[in-house]
């Protein structure tokens, strides 16, 4: 098995392009707790189905969580699940899709709550995926999280 289809993004968060069935035992001897698949099923007809795909993971002795993002977009309602399955979950954490950006890519706009753009933009870089186009809007994430709220605003 090549280590090198999980890439390390932080400490606790990993991505990888599809996994199958084979995967899971490597992911958990990595010390992976929680794998969380970021594609939809039928995206294309060679790729684990979710259910085939939670049965190896719990094989494994893994949670497997499903946060589906269809190829050409990430949504604010993706976000918010992946932001929940994160925060109700334990890492350290693998989450992959066809190739590993869309899993990147979400993580991405989840962290820049709490992390500053050229933080995510460098994590994601060493890893392997170039976010440099998500800047505006990581920004953007970035100071809205941190602008207090004030009452009957």
């Amino acid at each position: 098995m090549d280590d090198a289809k999980f890439r390390r993004v932080t400490e606790d968060f990993w991505v990888a392009p599809q996994l199958a069935e084979e995967d899971f035992a490597r992911i958990a001897e990595l010390g992976i707790r929680t794998v969380i698949n970021n594609r939809p099923d039928g995206e294309a007809p060679d790729q684990l189905p979710s259910a085939e795909a939670e049965a190896a993971a719990r094989a494994a002795g893994l949670r497997y969580l499903s946060v589906p993002v269809p190829s050409g977009g990430v949504f604010p309602d993706q976000v918010a699940a992946m932001a929940e399955a994160l925060a109700t979950s334990e890492g350290p954490w693998l989450a992959y899709c066809r190739s590993g950006t869309r899993s990147c890519r979400l993580w991405a706009f989840v962290a820049a709550r709490d992390r500053h753009p050229v933080e995510i933009l460098e994590a994601a870089a060493r890893a392997g995926y170039d976010l440099r186009d998500l800047w505006p809007t990581l920004e953007t994430i970035h100071a809205l999280a941190r602008e207090p709220v004030t009452a009957g605003a």
